[in-house]
């Protein structure tokens, strides 16, 4: 027998060491899926020919005759190269697949799925574990160069416009006498000479990328209803992104419909969409998206609403919650690319802009919620939702607007839709408040904001800033009063209290009881659901 199959046979089978009898033959996919599982775990081996239960004995196997044909499918479905040794025994033939562990941040996937061990069983990385894997290269990945990376792969059309841009951006006359390769070594997009996975995305040939990097792809679709399941229009974009971001941008606005509103005697005209913000959500998705994961960024267009879909989700810290403050670069070189064409800034993700572009047109923010761990989705609705915004915010004038922040947009944009603001931005409510723009009703548990009588007043909509506010504190106690007398000793439910001024919270009322109850008017029996209120005797002898 031989010496290192021996070996082999004698070892414990787990994780990284897999034995099959295959007499007659072995499924292939069944085979690439262990080869992607094994290459997940650090690699390792699957024997073939060889019983997987002690003692182990050769019986021989017949599958895959053809070695190289094997070797070769494996690398084309694994996109790695996988050793194959055939050993001949007295009991029969012995195929080792010899696996290599797969590289540092880079997952391998058989068929759109990540595959590990569990037990005997092999199933699809969880989300966790692959974002695990993902987060392990310290390195940027869009900075690697890729095997046989060439000059020759990047379209001179895109590296006139890289030049441009940057000549415009910086005012630097001097780039426009750069070769190209110095072009791009001083902009880091040649390492050693050699071009990275930035410089595919941003300025490769359609050929190139598609035989280099393939998922380095954008689609644009249009729909000409929400329950349409066939497009009406379909462009496809495999090349680099400077040569395609206009067309693309054309496409939206060849279908940008205009929307005509009237607020008083002022008549607005606001397109569905906004181009500068579509534009940002773009640059973002390509900036942003997990370039080591299978699948294309996808833009879907609606009449009222577009939709932008990435492979990957939020890096690790970010959440829909928190994207505007928090920034976390997944392809550092392709973001500082972009902002060296003046196409984004470095300092941020383009996401502040997006906000402020829709509140300031009356419209929805924007809408993460199909965002999971393998995509970012992001939804543009176009529908302008509060017409009454353009005009508001000709009340609050040019100059305050400039100075506001992404968070005070946020804010403003919650309180006019009378939507809870969450605890991370309350501290914005102050500035807006002293500013005039926004003023507090209530106290304690029970406090709201509205926006300031001021700006109402300027809408010509003093009756609904009344009907909004409210009645004074005074008027309200007066109302709970009037009702816990008038039922006298039967008692009056926290329930019916809320009945009598249904538009505050049960917050606001109880602080208006307690406020009753100090001032001896009013006295409680029970406890939680259960407690009543009556009128204390000399309250009712006042009445």
């Amino acid at each position: 027998m031989d010496t290192a199959l021996d070996s082999l046979i004698a070892e414990p089978e787990g994780e990284r060491l897999e034995f099959k009898e295959a007499k007659k033959d072995f499924d292939f996919g069944r085979l690439a899926k262990y080869c992607s599982a094994i290459a997940n775990e650090g690699g390792g081996k699957i024997v073939l020919g060889v019983s997987d239960k002690r003692p182990r004995t050769v019986v021989g196997t017949q599958a895959f005759p053809d070695l190289s044909r094997t070797k070769h499918g494996l690398l084309q479905e694994l996109g790695m190269r996988i050793d194959a040794i055939e050993y001949t025994h007295s009991n029969g033939r012995v195929v080792v697949f010899a696996v290599p562990p797969r590289m540092t941040g880079c997952p391998v996937q058989y068929r759109g799925a990540y595959w590990m061990r569990s037990g005997e069983s092999l199933v699809p990385m969880t989300p966790d574990r692959l974002r695990v894997v993902l987060n392990e290269a310290v390195l940027d990945y869009s900075s690697t160069v890729y095997d046989g990376a060439s000059l020759s792969h990047l379209d001179p059309t895109a590296i006139n416009a890289f030049r441009g841009l940057w000549m415009r951006k910086s005012g630097n006359e001097r780039l426009a006498h750069l070769t190209d390769e110095q072009l791009l070594m001083d902009a880091g997009l040649l390492i050693e000479g050699r071009p990275c996975y930035a410089s595919l995305v941003l300025l490769g040939t359609a050929a190139a990328v598609r035989r280099y990097l393939p998922q380095s792809e954008l689609v644009f679709e249009y729909r000409s209803s929400e329950s349409s399941i066939e497009y009406q229009q379909r462009a496809e974009f495999r090349e680099g992104f400077l040569l395609f971001q206009e067309d693309l941008l054309n496409l939206v606005q060849a279908r940008n419909d205009i929307q005509h509103f009237q607020v008083g005697l002022a008549v607005f005209d606001v397109p569905t969409y906004s181009i500068r913000a579509v534009r940002e959500v773009v640059l973002n998705a390509v900036s942003h998206r997990e370039y080591r994961l299978p699948g294309s960024v996808f833009l879907r267009l609606y009449p009222r609403r577009m939709e932008i879909v990435s492979p990957g989700g939020f890096p690790a810290g970010v959440t829909a919650d928190n994207i505007l403050w928090r920034q976390v670069p997944r392809n550092r070189l392709i973001s500082e690319t972009l902002s060296r064409c003046g196409l984004v800034e470095r300092s941020g993700q383009g996401v502040d802009l997006v906000f402020e572009e829709l509140i300031r047109q009356g419209k929805l923010i924007p809408d993460f919620r199909g965002t999971d761990e393998h995509q970012v989705s992001v939804t543009l609705h176009g529908e302008i939702q509060n017409p009454r915004f353009l005009p508001f915010l000709g009340a609050v004038g040019t100059s305050r607007l400039q100075s506001f922040s992404p968070e005070d947009w946020w804010v403003l944009h919650l309180i006019s839709r009378e939507e809870r603001i969450p605890a991370a931005l309350t501290g914005r409510i102050k500035r807006l408040a002293d500013m005039g723009i926004v003023e507090r009703v209530g106290v304690g548990r029970g406090t709201k904001y509205m926006l300031s009588r001021s700006l109402y007043t300027y809408m010509n909509k003093k009756g609904e800033y009344t009907r909004k506010k409210g009645l004074d504190r005074a008027t309200n106690k007066a109302l709970l009063l009037k009702h816990i007398v008038d039922n006298g000793s039967t008692g009056t439910r926290f329930n019916e209290l809320r009945q009598v001024l249904p538009s505050l919270t049960r917050g606001s009322i109880s602080s208006l009881l307690i406020e009753l109850r100090s001032e001896g008017k009013i006295r409680s029996m029970g406890v939680t659901r259960n407690a009543r209120w009556y009128p204390t005797e000399d309250d009712r002898l006042h009445q």
